[in-house]
């Protein structure tokens, strides 16, 4: 099976992260993901046991997680689903493994503030093969970012305030 999905969850262990012999980084954590459900005959919200899933995490996205993220922590994490039956010493189990496309906070219970990477890009980030929205002839900006083309007929923003009497700005007639 290899399903993609979302799943909201807590990180539920220490992030473990390594490299390869290759070079390639890999970022592995277990991520428990509570339900409630609300109890008619009590009238209360039930917790429900948890699901499990082994999540791994690759490249720049491991990279980054080692940086961003710890036990406790709640994130949103998208990506593909495998599901595989193991043995070991006589013991016998199913493992629920995501292979990290993305992972991000759950902003219903902290803020964060964003901070673009700055680290060098791998060769495979670097292959436009690699890269759904890679276009190696657009321009960029002084921090990497692609500039969209512009339309010099086109205002990209419109202020519509004026500077009144006193230095204070104020709504401006706009023309339309």
């Amino acid at each position: 099976m290899n399903d993609h999905l979302t799943i909201v969850g807590n990180i539920a262990s220490d992030p473990q992260h390594t490299i390869t012999p290759s070079g390639v980084s890999i970022l592995n954590f277990r991520l428990a993901s509570n339900h409630r459900r609300f109890d008619n005959k009590t009238g209360q919200w039930v917790e429900t046991d948890p699901n499990w899933y082994s999540v791994s995490a690759f490249r720049r996205l491991a990279d980054n997680g080692k940086l961003s993220l710890a036990r406790g922590d709640s994130v949103i994490v998208s990506g593909k689903l495998r599901v595989r039956d193991w043995e070991s010493n006589g013991k016998r189990g199913t493992s629920v493994d995501l292979e990290a496309d993305t992972i991000g906070p759950d902003l219903r219970f902290g803020t964060v503030r964003y901070a673009r990477s700055r680290s060098e890009r791998s060769a495979d980030d670097q292959n436009p093969e690699n890269d759904e929205a890679s276009d190696a002839t657009a321009p960029t900006d002084g921090d990497g970012w692609t500039v969209p083309p512009s339309d010099d007929n086109v205002p990209l923003a419109l202020d519509t305030t004026q500077e009144a009497a006193g230095g204070e700005r104020e709504p401006a007639e706009v023309p339309f």
